[in-house]
């Protein structure tokens, strides 16, 4: 790796120091040509001397939104800069998220691995979205129960026979759509008596037991079976 230009912002002492010498022992090629513990500090470093790298801590005078418009500004002035959130807030997926969306080049949090010669290295070549292990552990858990959830909902779409006007129909009902309005529904060619009907078969696919079932109830049961997903409830249009 050839060498290059790095500040760190990072307002512990204690951990800037313990990042320091992460860098110094183990990323040879860094040069570390400022630190700055805060905002003003940091843009003022930034405007004497451009780095090639800039590995931001998100947690600045105990505020995580500074961290992040530190990245999106950065990534708009500067746009051959790369950043590479080194964090202790392994917990605040959120931010994670609105830091990626800023243009984050990777994020690695202060947790297991910490940071490593290979993950700098990375980013350095030009690879985007580096983490290190303990967030890794986290996306793929989060993409297998993702995954898991779509397989139950085309399965639970299957086995019940719904189909797409029924899809619509409990999904609006789930919005607090009246029948009446679901009627006025683009794509949706059904007067309110067809609808009445289409609710009541609704009722006899999901429930066993033959009792009187409102729209409400009819909404919950299909979440429970997977049939409407409530992350992804959005109305279509009128």
């Amino acid at each position: 790796m050839e060498k290059f230009k790095l500040i760190i912002v990072e307002d512990v002492p204690l951990e800037l120091k313990g990042t320091e010498g992460i860098i110094r022992n183990d990323i040879p090629e860094a040069e570390i040509i400022g630190t700055a513990d805060s905002e003003q500090a940091y843009w003022q470093l930034i405007k004497q001397q451009q780095p090639d790298l800039v590995l931001l801590d998100l947690g600045l005078g105990g505020s995580t939104t500074v961290g992040v418009e530190i990245c999106r500004q950065t990534k708009e002035l500067y746009k051959q800069v790369r950043i590479l959130i080194f964090t202790g807030e392994i917990l605040n997926e959120k931010l994670w998220v609105d830091v990626l969306d800023a243009g984050a080049d990777g994020i690695i949090l202060k947790t297991g691995e910490l940071l490593t010669r290979r993950d700098v290295m990375a980013v350095m070549e030009g690879k985007q979205l580096v983490f290190n292990e303990p967030i890794l552990q986290k996306i793929v858990e989060r993409f297998k129960y993702a995954v898991s959830s779509q397989l139950a909902r085309q399965e639970a779409l299957i086995n019940y026979e719904i189909d797409e006007y029924d899809e619509r129909f409990l999904r609006h009902l789930a919005l607090g759509y009246t029948k009446e309005q679901i009627t006025t529904l683009r794509g949706m060619p059904f007067g309110v008596k067809s609808l009445e009907k289409r609710q009541n078969d609704l009722v006899k696919k999901l429930f066993t037991s033959g009792e009187s079932v409102n729209a409400t109830r009819l909404v919950v049961r299909a979440f429970e079976l997977r049939i409407l997903d409530i992350d992804n409830l959005e109305p279509d249009p009128a």
